[in-house]
């Protein structure tokens, strides 16, 4: 499974086009890295209901035009945090935005149920991959211990086939690796085929914080959001510059 050095929150092509060019010049030869072209919606946006995030969102009939490249890695995700009695129908609903040129969808979810995961991407006739974001509530739900959490994940084998370690909250807090290394390594232990991902904090001054992660694990895959803005705030709109930066910073730590 290909790992990614993740951007999220693009809301327009000539982005995409602009990124991945200088990823490209950047990328060493061999590197089996992929640009993750991020783009959020949530359940709130996708039915029509009042969200802080109206505007920081693309509209959801722009979503398939910022998937047109082949070459990106490109990840709708949804945000849920409710209890969304027709989980299903919205999933399926959401991918269907995705248009053609979907490749992933991430769950930024707390712990989802896997029969309606599974069921919601059947629904939309996707091939897509499954990225579970564990986040700090979800964490909190198995007591931040890693054999519980190792044992909620075992309900999701065959479902899901990336997991996304953040406990940042869309903060930006910055990412603490040595803490997230015990659930990585038991997640590669017990699920050695899933792919590992972790996100926190990082941006074009913070990538210094996935060293020891990305040492261990040359094939993890890391995203970025708050910190590639000024205010580190997802409100506002991504700061393209910062974003260059933190990609040729990214990519240096893995080369």
């Amino acid at each position: 499974m290909d790992p990614y050095i993740g951007i999220t929150d693009f809301t327009h092509f000539d982005q995409v086009w602009s990124m991945q060019g200088l990823f490209k010049f950047h990328l060493p030869n061999g590197s089996r890295h992929k640009l993750h072209v991020g783009v959020m919606t949530s359940y709130k946006k996708l039915h029509g209901l009042p969200t802080k995030w109206q505007h920081a969102f693309p509209p959801l009939e722009n979503i398939a035009g910022i998937f047109a490249s082949d070459e990106t890695y490109n990840c709708l995700h949804y945000a849920d945090y409710g209890q969304d009695p027709e989980f299903t129908k919205s999933l399926a609903k959401a991918l269907w935005h995705g248009g053609m040129g979907i490749h992933a969808v991430q769950l930024d979810m707390i712990w989802p149920d896997p029969g309606q995961i599974a069921e919601g991407v059947h629904r939309s006739r996707k091939r897509v991959e499954v990225i579970l974001q564990i986040g700090r509530k979800a964490f909190d739900a198995v007591q931040n211990n890693p054999e519980a959490l190792i044992a909620k994940l075992a309900d999701y084998e065959g479902v899901i086939q990336r997991v996304l370690l953040d406990k940042s909250g869309g903060e930006g807090r910055g990412m603490d690796a040595v803490g997230l290394m015990i659930y990585a390594r038991a997640i590669r232990e017990r699920f050695p085929q899933m792919g590992l991902g972790a996100a926190g904090g990082l941006g074009p001054e913070t990538m210094h914080l996935a060293e020891p992660l990305a040492k261990t694990f040359p094939d993890i895959s890391i995203d970025a959001q708050s910190r590639l803005r000024p205010s580190g705030s997802a409100l506002d709109p991504v700061d393209w510059g910062m974003a260059a930066w933190y990609l040729v910073e990214a990519i240096k730590i893995f080369g």
